[in-house]
């Protein structure tokens, strides 16, 4: 059965250009006026970008041949969604972002650890989407009106387009939406026009370095270089894990969960339309202007732009410009929010000003004072080894609760108050903390990423990362050894009682503390 709150008449929409007024509290029932169609179109058109592209290059920059690099990206995008789309239904359950969804499994306290990937996460992929796009625009300035392409441009272009993309996210969610509907289809236009425009020189043969002629050295690194290229394609799935209750916390609470997860799995299958456009412009970069993907100092863009003919110039920096805008609010916009909770003093908007900065900082460091892919390998594979394991902690508490939160208690940490349902040990369920934090020490431990990243035990398995498959199981099998070994108070399961975990009669603490947001209804949820 579901119980829940009363739904008030539903109002318009707010404008465009008025600045969003919730933080991380619960959305009010009048004010869920988004679709599964709508988070549908936010995720893809935070994915159908340049910087998907950029992405979609690494097998070959890590030697595969074409069709091996597709193999790799499929597996890649199809298992990323998979572990992904469950995550879209914390939001319209709780109407509230996910980290602040997981107080219930990781404890009030231990909420912070969904904050910290937010953050990863964010400065992750704003900085792929500013770097990918701002050297495509410099790069189709210089081809088309001779812009010199040197130190000074580069900082112009990244401050101009992190300026941009800030103003959107200050704006908040209805400006951010209202821009990835425009980047769907525009962005999708643009890529297939690319299709045409390199359709002549692509080769679906292209052989990568693992052929039959390859010495053995070389043949015994291509199961580590294929599964290492699926990880970083599959990092960015798993990269909105974070993310996905930011916008679905606008859906109705009454949405059919099936709805809202298949939205969440489409929206990501999508995605192989921007990552195998980069798989093929990169093959054919590799066979006509191999310098470009040398592993040593590899440049995309810069490739992708010396292959075009000189009429997809302009299409190039407006798919830089639409798709790194796109990127770049759906990776900044959650932080922000989510930051505003963290630190009580920071509105909404400045937290996400605060987050912006750092991030703007830390695209300069990594662009010119660091290895680039580098950074961005390590960055995705950080990703993955942190995020999934929280992600498995937290679709397996859902499940155990039958759907079943309290959306008062969710909320304590955010109004600084003490107790409730989820305050456990002192703000802490070291329950989930545990099964997170040890799978996700043994998934970098066991990381091994060519030439990229390789972790301390990384070689154990010959050379092929396990990282994911043993985080994965690590994270679910701990967190339901302790769910039956030491079993959590009865009253976070509500009136349906737990699946496959024992309770026990533990006093729940009384919400206390100054917080000024009124005690809410109950909300049971369960499909």
């Amino acid at each position: 059965m579901t119980s829940q709150p009363s739904a008030s008449p539903a109002t318009p929409p707010p404008a465009l250009t008025e600045v969003e007024p919730y933080g991380v509290e619960r959305i009010p029932d009048s004010e869920r006026t988004a679709t599964p169609l709508d988070l549908f179109r936010v995720a893809f058109g935070g994915a159908n970008t340049f910087s998907t592209c950029v992405l979609g290059a690494f097998p070959i920059l890590f030697g595969l041949s074409f069709w091996q690099g597709l193999a790799a990206t499929v597996l890649g995008v199809v298992v990323g969604a998979l572990i992904l789309c469950p995550m879209a239904v914390f939001g319209p359950v709780n109407g509230t972002n996910n980290a602040v969804a997981s107080s219930a499994h990781l404890g009030v306290h231990g909420r912070i650890v969904g904050s910290f990937l937010s953050l990863l996460t964010a400065i992750a992929f704003f900085s792929i989407s500013v770097w990918s796009s701002g050297d495509a625009l410099v790069g189709g300035a210089h081809r088309l009106f001779g812009l010199e392409r040197g130190t000074l441009s580069y900082v112009v272009a990244y401050a101009l387009f992190a300026g941009l993309v800030l103003a959107v996210c200050v704006y908040g969610f209805r400006f951010m939406l209202f821009v990835n509907k425009i980047a769907v289809m525009s962005a999708t236009v643009l890529f297939l026009l690319g299709a045409i425009a390199f359709a002549g020189d692509f080769d679906p043969s292209y052989a990568g370095v693992f052929t039959a002629h390859a010495d053995a050295a070389t043949q015994s690194m291509f199961w580590p270089s294929f599964i290492g290229a699926a990880l970083i394609v599959l990092s960015n799935p798993v990269s909105f894990g974070a993310f996905l209750g930011d916008w679905s916390r606008y859906i109705p609470a009454s949405t059919p969960h099936r709805k809202v997860i298949g939205a969440a799995f489409l929206s990501q299958l999508a995605t192989l339309l921007p990552f195998v456009f980069g798989l093929a412009t990169a093959s054919i970069i590799a066979t006509k202007a191999p310098a470009y993907v040398d592993p040593k100092a590899p440049d995309f863009v810069g490739g992708l732009l010396a292959i075009s003919p000189s009429w997809f110039f302009l299409p190039v920096c407006l798919l830089a410009l639409i798709g790194g805008m796109s990127t770049g609010t759906t990776s900044l916009y959650g932080t922000g929010l989510d930051f505003s909770s963290v630190f009580p003093k920071l509105s909404r908007v400045r937290a996400t000003l605060l987050v912006g900065v750092l991030s703007i900082a830390f695209i300069f460091v990594g662009r010119f004072g660091l290895d680039l892919v580098q950074s961005i390998s390590t960055f995705a594979t950080m990703i993955i080894t942190c995020t999934t394991p929280w992600m498995v902690v937290m679709m397996l508490g859902f499940w155990t609760r039958r759907g079943w939160y309290d959306p008062d208690a969710l909320q304590v940490f955010n109004r600084r108050q003490r107790g409730g349902r989820y305050w456990f040990a002192h703000g802490w369920n070291w329950r989930g903390m545990t099964a997170w934090w040890v799978a996700a020490v043994l998934g970098v431990l066991f990381t091994d990423i060519p030439g990229q990243f390789v972790g301390p035990l990384g070689d154990v398995a010959g050379g092929v990362d396990i990282s994911l498959p043993l985080s994965l199981a690590v994270a679910a099998l701990l967190f339901l050894a302790l769910l039956w070994l030491f079993p959590e108070p009865r009253a976070v399961y509500g009136p349906d009682g737990a699946r496959l975990a024992r309770t026990a009669d533990t006093p729940v603490p009384p919400i206390t503390g100054d917080g000024s947001e009124p005690v809410g209804e109950t909300v049971v949820a369960t499909r």
